[in-house]
């Protein structure tokens, strides 16, 4: 009987997964590096692998996934100055790669990440997991009681158990684009604000190319001093072209 049942399942949810040939552009994946990358080391060829760390909505991609991508150039030139260059371009769900083109909207170091988790109220008694407040990435409050992310005032988005649910909005001044074309749903934001670009804890690294124009999908990151090194656990932002 239990066999039947995961049977039935598993080929209910066979067309689902051959009708997600694509994922819809402006979807937003949120990501973990599993591994450092120094551009000082590293070589091009070599592959790079994150998890996914929020359910994606409109997609069949699901916390925990595994994205795959690779170096496609380091360089360190004679006067310090680092350069990586790297793309993300296939998701694994299902038993299979799902392929897709991205650009990167925002950067965070492991710091930046942890930071976001801790409560705000660290000293008041009687807190539990489910009643802190936090704030995001780039300064968006996120309410686990009251379920919501607002900016001062304003409810911007929704809490989940895994991150934030937000239409992404444009900064003033910053690059990035709020939503896109059709693709109008809530974005899995995870610990970044709805309004979240750049680099956040990497003062010495800068989005030199985020992939969005030619070369599309490759991601170019520089340092003019110091090491260009991203740590594990770093988390990114990648936007789907």
């Amino acid at each position: 009987m239990r066999c039947e049942l995961i049977c039935a399942m598993l080929l209910g949810l066979a067309p689902a997964i051959m009708a997600q040939s694509a994922i819809p552009s402006g979807t937003i994946l949120p990501i973990s590096l599993d591994t450092s990358l120094n551009a000082a080391k590293i070589r091009p060829g070599e592959t790079i692998k994150a998890t996914v760390m929020q359910d994606v909505p409109g997609t069949l991609i699901r916390r925990h996934a595994k994205v795959v991508g690779e170096v496609v150039e380091a360089s360190v030139a004679s006067n310090g100055r680092m350069r990586l260059e790297i793309r993300f371009d296939r998701v694994y769900i299902h038993g299979r790669f799902l392929p897709f083109k991205s650009n990167l909207r925002a950067l965070a170091s492991l710091l930046e990440v942890e930071e976001a988790q801790i409560p705000e109220e660290m000293s008041s008694r009687g807190l539990t997991p489910e009643t802190w407040n936090t704030q995001q990435i780039g300064g968006d409050q996120f309410y686990r009681a009251g379920g919501s992310v607002a900016v001062g005032e304003t409810k911007v988005g929704k809490v989940t158990p895994w991150g934030a649910l937000d239409l992404p909005r444009a900064q003033p001044g910053m690059p990035c684009r709020a939503t896109l074309g059709e693709n109008i749903r809530p974005q899995a934001m995870w610990l970044f604000s709805s309004d979240a670009c750049g680099v956040y804890g990497y003062s010495n690294i800068r989005i030199e190319h985020a992939g969005r124009t030619n070369p599309a999908g490759i991601i170019i990151l520089s340092s003019m001093k110091g090491k260009l090194k991203l740590g594990s656990g770093t988390g990114l932002l990648l936007r789907v072209s």
